[in-house]
C-alpha cells in the first residue's frame, strides 16, 4: 500500500524546523525543506535535484536548510540552534557532522553513538537515527552583526 504525507504535514515540518535559538543577541532563523528526486535526462544520465515538495511518500529523502542571521548591531557568540524533528521524518545526518542530537525529547544531548534508548522492559540499547527527536548545533564562531550562515540536515519520510 502506498501512502503519502499531505502538504499540511510538510508545512508543519518546515515550520517546526525553524527551531529555537539561544543566544546573547537576537538570532533570526528561517528554514526551507526540499525533496530530493532523481531525474533522468534524455541521454540516460541521472542527476539528483532538489525541489519544493507538494506531496512526499514514505522513503522520500528530504533536505532541510536552516538559515540564521545575527539581527543585532553587535557581534554574537555562544550561539545555539535547536530543532525538533517532526515525527513523520527520520533523521538522516547533517552536512557538517557537528550536531548534537537528543533521543528523549531534548532532555539529554550528545553524539548519536554515545546515547542510549530506554526500552519499555527497562533495558537499554544504543540509539539509532530513527530515535532522534531533536538536533542541536553549538556555533563556536563569533557571528558579526548582520552576518549569516546555514545549517543543513537530511531526513527520510517514514
Amino acid at each position: 500500500m502506498i501512502t503519502y504525507i499531505p502538504k499540511a504535514i510538510i508545512m508543519m515540518a518546515a515550520t517546526c524546523m525553524t527551531g529555537t535559538a539561544y543566544a546573547a543577541t537576537p538570532l533570526q532563523l528561517s528554514s526551507d525543506v526540499y525533496v530530493e528526486r532523481a531525474e533522468t535526462s534524455a541521454d540516460g544520465a541521472t542527476k539528483l535535484i532538489l525541489e519544493k515538495p507538494t506531496t512526499v511518500l514514505p522513503g522520500d529523502n528530504l533536505v532541510f536548510v536552516v538559515k540564521y542571521t545575527n539581527a543585532s548591531n553587535e557581534p554574537a557568540s555562544n550561539l545555539m540552534v535547536t530543532n525538533p524533528l517532526p515525527k513523520p521524518v527520520q533523521f538522516n545526518g547533517t552536512a557538517d557532522g557537528n550536531e548534537q542530537v537528543s533521543v528523549d525529547g531534548g532532555k539529554t544531548w550528545g553524539s548519536l553513538n554515545t546515547l542510549l534508548v530506554q526500552e519499555a522492559d527497562g533495558t537499554s540499547r544504543s540509539a539509532q537515527m530513527s530515535d532522534v527527536t531533536h538536533i542541536r548545533w553549538e556555533l563556536s564562531q563569533t557571528l558579526a552583526a548582520g552576518s549569516s550562515g546555514k545549517l543543513i540536515f537530511r531526513g527520510i519520510v517514514r
